[in-house]
């Protein structure tokens, strides 16, 4: 019984966590944070924006510096 009793506060502990993590974030600043893992390749972006009618605000891919080549290891 003491068991169930505390998974009980854990569980419920658990929620009032994530509920006090996210109470200061609005629907766009999510809808943002969704689209983050694609911002850093354009094209992929672009599918994505298709796909879903959001924008993405991807970043240009850094480019390499003059005489700074790509080594192979």
């Amino acid at each position: 019984m003491i068991e169930m009793a505390l998974n009980l506060f854990g569980v419920l502990g658990l929620w009032l966590a994530i509920e006090y993590c996210l109470k200061h974030q609005t629907t766009e600043s999510l809808d943002d944070a969704s689209l983050i893992p694609f911002a850093d390749d354009p094209e992929v972006a672009r599918r994505v924006e298709l796909a879903t009618g959001k924008t993405v605000k991807a970043v240009a891919p850094e480019e390499a510096k003059p005489g700074w080549g790509n080594l192979e290891v």
